[in-house]
């Protein structure tokens, strides 16, 4: 049996969207910029994509931009808006727990002269307002606050953060990475008070290489790429045409069904945790006091540590059984060191790189998950007496 448990990495393109995109690229490959029928046909489907993706967000249709992906919808989102409003000052704040798209390009930002503040996070991954508030200046810029943390799917009070942000200083902007929350949750940027909000295709079933911004209309951002001046002169470069319908297909899917979708990934969520705490040695990480299941956290991620077993080596057992995890983030897998999340929120020094990320997806079934326990509760005791014997 194969078991894909690694969806907060990426996920499964959904049949329907790729025979979709197969049938742009071969029959309306146009350049939508080109003025004859074929680049004509190709602005439509844009136009089609943009317009579902609006009525999703319930934003304008012009407030979004096509990039190509989270990594440059972050960047756009902060070195945009650092480099337009750096006048009117140069404080920015963030978490410590951020995508590494936020926080080495935070990094990059202090290089530049700017001051950034880090908010700490509790044990369950969750910044506290307070702390927020306190760090609140006159010449605060930008926030920047994830809405689902990737690795242990902590969810952070967005809607009370972006009220406070207004309330102390109406011109200071906020912006979300909503790249692992969006199509797990409902998320409407102008009720938030966000005004600037990252998504990518490749985490709701839709193509890798694709992604947008929500940029409100009242916020001036300078672009970082430079061409033909495509999309109102924001984001230059022929824009992906086949993707980007792709990407507004999936979303749309996932929220024509997004009622049973998450009460699925509920479900497989509170199975899993019940069978990972009948297990020695084991502890679930970000659970809400009171919240055994998970409730109040991402519905389809649960981060797992196992004493005495390294979690690279665990990932590597499981995956001679078919089963594919992930030990944290992917997007920086290939730099093994302790993860910043875990170490933010206090985990012990024995069990941050005992740790294992399992992400679920709409395919998910609860054969798969009995399937995973079941090759836990034999393989992690063996790699234990195998650790103590070495």
């Amino acid at each position: 049996m194969e078991v894909y448990l690694d969806n907060s990495a990426t996920t499964q393109v959904f049949p329907e969207v790729a025979a979709y995109m197969t049938q742009i690229m071969c029959q309306q490959y146009g350049n939508p910029s080109s003025l004859h029928l074929k680049g004509m046909e190709a602005e439509q489907i844009l136009r089609g994509a943009k317009e579902t993706l609006a009525k999703i967000l319930k934003v304008n249709e012009k407030e979004l931009l096509f990039t190509s992906g989270g990594t440059e919808s972050d960047n756009l989102a902060l070195r945009g808006v650092a480099s337009a409003y750096q006048r009117r000052g140069r404080h920015l704040i963030t978490t410590q727990i951020e995508h590494p798209a936020i926080l080495q390009t935070m990094h990059y930002l202090e290089e530049q002269g700017f001051q950034v503040t880090y908010l700490p996070v509790d044990a369950y991954g969750r910044i506290h307002l307070e702390d927020l508030q306190r760090s609140m200046r006159q010449d605060t810029i930008l926030v920047s606050i994830m809405h689902t943390n990737n690795e242990v799917g902590a969810q952070q009070p967005i809607a009370e953060a972006g009220a406070l942000i207004k309330r102390m200083n109406p011109n200071t902007l906020f912006h979300v990475d909503a790249v692992q929350g969006f199509g797990k949750a409902k998320i409407y940027p102008k009720k938030m008070n966000v005004d600037l909000l990252s998504v990518s295709g490749h985490k709701i079933h839709g193509p890798k290489g694709v992604g947008l911004l929500y940029v409100d209309e009242k916020v001036r951002v300078r672009p970082i790429l430079f061409g033909g001046g495509q999309q109102g002169n924001l984001r230059s470069g022929t824009e992906n045409v086949p993707g980007i319908a792709g990407m507004a297909m999936a979303a749309k899917k996932l929220y024509e069904n997004y009622d049973e979708d998450v009460r699925k990934l509920e479900e497989c969520k509170s199975f899993f945790i019940d069978g990972i705490q009948q297990m020695d040695g084991t502890r679930v990480n970000g659970l809400l006091p009171g919240n055994p299941h998970g409730e109040g956290t991402a519905p389809h991620v649960v981060s797992v540590s196992f004493k005495g077993v390294r979690s690279e080596v665990l990932l590597h057992a499981l995956e001679e059984r078919g089963i594919f995890v992930s030990a944290g983030s992917a997007c920086s897998a290939r730099k093994p060191q302790p993860s910043a999340t875990l170490k933010a929120m206090g985990i012990s020094q024995e069990l941050l790189g005992s740790t294992i990320r399992f992400s679920f997806s709409v395919f998910t079934n609860q054969q798969e998950l009995e399937y995973t326990l079941s090759v836990l509760r034999e393989i992690v005791p063996m790699l234990r007496m195998y650790t103590r014997k070495r």
